[in-house]
Order: structure tokens, then sequence, then C-alpha cells
């Protein structure tokens, strides 16, 4: 019997459409291609690859990035905003890391479709929502759910650039 290796699927990316006028529609357009562009730079890489770090002693690597963000979404639009309850996946008081540093190849599948999921969870909770309803955050500061997703594409677009770095390391392939 033969081992099938799961290898990251591929990625159709949309440009932003949305230019002026539609202010929900532009930064859910930008949430999607961030996330989007983080699938891509895991495509076509196995479990193995997608484990591999930048350079020690970094723990950093594309499934580390993509559990992270996993739980970024789960953080800020299922848990905060939607209230529910929706503890922490990878992270704990005696773990804080998790994230990153408990990434094993075998998982790779299995956390990248749940990555997935949760992106799919936190769109369908926030659907319909107003850019002005608010949460409070564990600090006590009330936000919007613009601020939110103004907060995710930084977030994506920060670690997108990480990422960049990381798949240029693992097989020397640059670019959007």
């Amino acid at each position: 019997m033969r081992l099938m290796t799961w290898i990251a699927p591929s990625v159709d990316r949309s440009e932003p459409r949305t230019v002026n006028g539609d202010e929900r529609a532009a930064l859910q357009e930008w949430l999607d291609y961030h996330r989007q562009t983080l699938a891509y730079k895991c495509a076509g890489l196995n479990g193995e690859q997608l484990c591999q770090r930048a350079v020690a002693p970094s723990t950093l690597t594309l499934l580390g990035l993509v559990r992270h963000m996993r739980e970024v979404e789960r953080s800020w639009f299922l848990h905060g905003f939607a209230r529910l309850d929706r503890p922490p996946i990878y992270y704990s008081p005696e773990n804080r890391d998790g994230d990153f540093d408990d990434v094993a190849p075998q998982h790779a599948e299995a956390d990248y479709t749940a990555y997935l999921a949760e992106c799919a969870e936190a769109d369908a909770a926030v659907a319909g929502r107003s850019l002005d309803d608010t949460m409070t955050t564990r600090r006590g500061q009330i936000t919007d759910l613009r601020w939110i997703y103004l907060h995710m594409i930084e977030e994506y677009a920060r670690h997108n650039g990480h990422a960049d770095l990381l798949r240029e390391r693992i097989d020397g392939v640059t670019g959007d």
C-alpha cells in the first residue's frame, strides 16, 4: 500500500474590485484577498515543507502561520465580536506559542482544513452585522466591527510578509 502525501491545494486569488462606494464590500474583499494570499503561499507544499522553519531559533513556519491566523479569526470574530463560546485552540497560559511551536507534518491537512472552516464561520458570524456594531475587548476597550476588519487585514498583511520569506526559504518561490 502506497502512502499518499497531502499537498496544500492551489488557490485562485481574487483582486479586490471595490475601489469606491461600498465600505463593507471593500473590507471583505481585502480580508478575503489576504486570506487567499496566505493559502497561496502554502499551495503545492506538503506537510513537511509547511513545517520548515525559516532560521533558528525562530519557530515560524507556514503551518504555524495558518494555525495562528485560525486562532486570530476565532478570537476576534467568533469569540470577541459574535460572543460565541470559542476557547483558544492552540494557545494556553502554559503554552503561549502552541500555534507556532506545536506544528506537525501529519496534522497539516487537518490544520489547513480547520483554518478554512474557521474563516467561513467567522464570515457567517458577522454577515449582516453593521460595521458600527461594537464589542468590548479583554482590555475593556469598545471597538467596532470596522476596526476588527482593519486589524485583521493588517494582521494578515504582516504575516503574509513572513509567509513570503518562508516560502522563498523552502523552495525559492517569490512574488505575489
